[in-house]
């Protein structure tokens, strides 16, 4: 627990300003969270504050380019749940209203093309309700989908509908085979994936058309892309692709979409999903591509003759620079009536050649496409035009914030306005208006402020970015936080963290649960190295740490522990990862000597063999562990080939009983094979609903800690996943982070 000298706020205050705003009932009188009452009393960020904090998301411009549309979720502590509900500005960020109060959560609000009605999702289905000065109508229910609707799609002419929905799955319960057995529970697979991220696929995610002007959208009137005769592919891919993998053109007819037409067992072991065109009326599909890696984010230009989307180059590899790249694509009009549109793909081509970064959205603008690259730390926009190339970084390099993808351009003599979001490690999600005059200097504007009431309550933190010389002769750069008060002179408390991925970034970004200002203003310098592995330093350095895992990232970590302890303002420090950072702690317990003096692993990988034959998406082992290979697989095979990385026909040179030096070495040095140098005290904490890295990984990790007589804790979750979501399981997981750093480092 969090000391009581060291609570961020007076909790009776922080209780009967909840009250008072309804926040822990909830709901106030009109249906919705809120938190405009909160008062913080010592003007550090806490849990309970940060929890409090609404959060913005999936703005959508009028068509008209004067208001944006977007949500704010908040949570209940007391009801363990969250609600999302719609507010509307004019696009300078003025006369902010609130839309909709519902007690139920509203999603994927999108206007008509008329502007005069938004569609919305709640409860799982489609609605709408007119709007007019500010103000929504009656809503109306539009579709009656059993198995529900989780993102959808308006056609430009506003006529057809594409609506993600459901299938049955490979994964089958007594009932499939005795309808008698309807109380019975188990799970029955006969390949692989049958379980992904933190449920188990008895459903597969897939895509449908349905028209808008013939009543209410039901299975009935309803197709599905794919065809109820293909295999049951994945439209869009799991576990979080959404609509954003399919696009419409602007003819209304034909969709741009992204699938990896895989199952079973090359499904687990390749990461190649194509871009395809689909024709609705004909139901005639060609493909944009065919090999490679993920092809994702299809987005067709304004008239329908471009198509861009985002590429990794080598399949089996997920953390590939992620190009761009376009396709010029010809509809042909049918010369005699009653014959069939065609399809064309043109010149296909990348437009990041010799851009080391990787692109993380797209937005057209005319000829130009405008996109978010995080480069040296920071997320930046940038754009290249589709016909003569050359990348241009619109944002400077002093700008310490991280961009999301434009939603809006409007372009004159004087230079260019876009709209967007942007966040920092100061502050959540808001959105804002980037200006880039054509003869002068760049500027921002913040048009929302969804938490400045609580933010403008908080001391202030110091940043800083440095470098440290590492022995290769490169430079490693890391972000150092310092909280108020800190003069350099005083002692304090310092915490490393270790990022996942392990191809993540240590970023101008905002988490709700890794929250940098959070453990600066608890007291902590936080020292946030951008270590070998991590993206946006160039491919090469992101691509070091595959089959590397023991080395030069870990040389890293030493190395920025090392600065700090070598400043004279540093007490003790600590080591804090999840996922591969998770693997990290466990990896640098026993390789630290007495460098740190606490550790917290959340999600970590302990033991890389038990890991290989329990995880769900085989690529990533595959690749990263040491096989560095891509994809292959002939049909029909069984056991070994006899070349040491083929057994089953599936090329498997990152197995555990593959003959590749890399891939012995990496098992051979994993976490588990050093537990008999762990002295340090660590707290293991893990989630049972993690199908990426199965719990026992923590579980293991704690029990080897008490066998060696290290102080140490377990905590799990049961109804979480990789990651933290319900809000009193958050809470609980930031007061237990704090309590046990409070415990060893003060």
């Amino acid at each position: 627990m969090i000391s009581t000298a060291r609570k961020v706020i007076v909790w009776t205050a922080v209780v009967a300003a909840c009250i008072a705003a309804g926040y822990f009932g909830g709901k106030t009188l009109s249906g919705i969270m809120e938190n405009k009452d909160i008062k913080i009393e010592n003007g550090v960020l806490s849990p309970e504050v940060l929890l409090s904090l609404g959060r913005l998301s999936d703005p959508q411009i009028s068509p008209d380019g004067k208001n944006i549309l977007y949500g704010v979720s908040h949570i209940s502590i007391k009801d363990n749940s969250s609600c999302r509900n719609l507010f509307i500005c004019n696009a300078d960020g003025s006369g902010k209203v609130q839309l909709t109060r519902y007690a139920e959560s509203v999603n994927c609000a999108r206007w008509s093309k008329d502007g005069d009605t938004i569609y919305f999702l709640k409860g799982g289905q489609l609605w709408k309700a007119p709007y007019k000065g500010g103000r929504l109508g009656k809503k109306v229910k539009l579709s009656d989908v059993p198995a529900g609707i989780s993102d959808y799609k308006i056609s430009p002419d506003g006529c057809q509908i594409l609506y993600v929905s459901s299938i049955p799955g490979p994964v089958k319960s007594p009932a499939d085979f005795d309808p008698a057995l309807d109380k019975a529970k188990a799970y029955v697979a006969d390949n692989l994936m049958y379980r992904h991220w933190d449920h188990w696929v008895t459903e597969t995610p897939r895509t449908f058309i349905s028209t808008m002007v013939n009543g209410t959208i039901t299975p009935d009137n309803s197709f599905d892309i794919l065809g109820s005769g293909e295999p049951a592919y994945e439209l869009p891919t799991e576990p979080f692709g959404g609509a954003e993998q399919l696009d419409w053109a602007p003819d209304s007819r034909h969709i741009a979409y992204s699938c990896r037409k895989h199952v079973g067992k090359e499904y687990a072991f390749s990461t190649n999903s194509c871009i395809y065109l689909y024709d609705i009326l004909t139901g005639g599909t060609v493909a944009v591509t065919e090999k490679g890696g993920y092809d994702t984010d299809p987005v067709w230009n304004a008239d329908g003759t471009r198509l861009a989307w985002i590429s990794m180059e080598r399949d089996g590899y997920e953390a590939d620079r992620q190009r761009l790249m376009v396709a010029d694509i010809n509809i042909l009009e049918p010369e005699e009536e009653g014959q069939n549109f065609g399809m064309e793909v043109g010149a296909v081509r990348e437009l990041t050649t010799g851009f080391e970064y990787d692109v993380e959205g797209l937005f057209w603008d005319g000829d130009d496409l405008i996109f978010p690259s995080t480069i040296d730390g920071v997320t930046a926009l940038c754009r290249v035009n589709a016909v003569s190339g050359g990348i241009e970084r619109l944002t400077p390099e002093d700008w310490w914030l991280g961009f999301g993808t434009p939603f809006f351009c409007d372009k004159s003599e004087s230079g260019m306005i876009l709209l967007t979001s942007y966040q920092s490690m100061e502050f959540p999600t808001e959105l804002v208006k980037v200006s880039i005059p054509s003869d002068g200097k760049a500027f921002y504007a913040q048009l929302t402020d969804e938490n400045g009431h609580i933010l403008s309550q908080l001391q202030g933190i110091h940043q800083e970015q440095i470098f440290i010389p590492t022995p290769e002769g490169e430079q490693l750069q890391c972000w150092v936080l310092y909280p108020e008060g800190f003069d350099g002179k005083s002692t304090f408390p310092a915490i490393e963290m270790f990022n996942g991925g392990p191809q993540s970034t240590m970023a101008q970004d905002w988490s709700y649960r890794w929250n940098f200002r959070m453990m600066c203003q608890q007291g902590y310098v936080v020292i946030l190295p951008n270590r070998h592995g991590n993206g946006g330093f160039g491919q090469a350095w992101k691509e070091q740490i595959s089959g590397d895992y023991q080395g030069l990232n870990m040389q890293d970590y030493i190395l920025a522990g090392k600065w700090a302890k070598s400043q004279g303002w540093c007490g003790k420090l600590a080591g804090v990862g999840a996922s591969y950072g998770g693997f990290s702690v466990y990896n640098m317990m026993g390789l630290h000597g007495d460098l740190f003096d606490c550790f917290i692993a959340h999600a970590g990988i302990f033991n890389e063999k038990q890991l290989w034959y329990t995880t769900e998406e085989a690529w990533f082992g595959n690749w990263d562990n040491g096989g560095l290979m891509e994809y292959s697989y002939k049909e029909g095979q069984t056991g070994p080939a006899g070349d040491g990385i083929t057994f089953g026909g599936m090329q498997q040179a990152g197995a555990p009983y593959a003959d590749v030096a890399k891939s012995r070495h990496h098992y051979a040095n994993d976490p588990e094979s050093r537990i008999t140098k762990w002295h340090t005290p660590i707290l293991c904490i893990h989630g049972m609903m993690d199908f990426r890295i199965p719990y026992e990984q923590g579980m293991a990790a704690f029990n080897a800690a008490q066998m060696m007589g290290v102080p140490s804790k377990l905590i799990i979750f049961p109804e979480e996943n990789h990651w933290i979501l319900q809000p009193q399981n958050a809470l609980f997981w930031h007061r237990e982070f704090f309590g046990w750093l409070d415990q060893w480092m003060r």
